[in-house]
């Protein structure tokens, strides 16, 4: 919920609520930032009524605005957690390096050269740490600043239906990540691809656990959160 704009959370609140004839309160897997796009979303909720799952998906989508689309609703155990209870998540970023106006707010256009090859040997590294503080906004509310990077690489794809453009996507996979973390990440292997840092400093950044020391945070535009798993449905 947002104090001074509308937002996912509350549309679909709001929808559920009138559906369901009670007051509902929604719980999202997570939050992402203004910008961010997100191909799913997870989201728990408690009702007392009877919900016929197909009936409600079909009549949410009736209600909710045009750029919110539920693809299901799936029965619970009481103890699960659309935030906690997931055990991994994956995020996208795109970069593209030449104009192109179907990739405009989709993704990020870089207009200088980029060692991709480099970059990816800098991501490999990321998977030997837990301690991910150099990529994380400082005062935030998190607990610990440890995380389990199971996935982390670039690779050339196809997107949006156009070939005007290389894209490039940065795919990174983690039982949790800290606020800002991937664009951060994202904007030191961006120095790395330049050239003005080497594998082995952005190994450094890592360790000596200093947001300061680490590249810029990206655009929003080019990050998706692209999945959200659970051990159990």
């Amino acid at each position: 919920m947002q104090p001074n704009g509308t937002s996912v959370q509350e549309v679909l609140a709001r929808s559920l609520s009138t559906l369901l004839r009670e007051d509902i309160a929604v719980t999202g897997a997570g939050r992402t930032d203004a910008g961010v796009h997100a191909r799913m979303m997870v989201a728990h909720f408690e009702s007392a009524a009877e919900v016929d799952c197909g009936q409600l998906v079909y009549k949410l989508n009736k209600l909710l605005p045009r750029d919110v689309a539920v693809s299901a609703v799936t029965p619970v155990a009481d103890d699960m957690h659309a935030r906690f209870s997931a055990t991994a998540r994956t995020y996208h970023y795109y970069v593209h390096t030449r104009k192109d106006a179907f990739l405009e707010g989709r993704s990020w256009m870089v207009t200088f050269p980029l060692d991709f090859g480099r970059m990816n040997e800098a991501a490999a590294v990321l998977r030997e740490y837990e301690d991910f503080t150099s990529f994380s906004k400082v005062d935030t509310d998190a607990k610990t600043n440890l995380c389990r990077i199971t996935e982390a690489r670039w690779d050339s794809v196809n997107f949006c239906a156009t070939d005007q453009a290389p894209v490039w996507r940065f795919t990174v996979t983690a039982n949790r990540f800290l606020r800002n973390m991937v664009r951060a990440i994202v904007g030191t292997l961006i120095e790395v691809g330049r050239g003005r840092m080497t594998v082995e400093d952005f190994r450094q950044v890592i360790e000596c656990r200093d947001r300061s020391q680490a590249g810029e945070s990206v655009p929003a535009c080019g990050l998706y959160l692209w999945d959200i798993r659970y051990d159990r449905p």
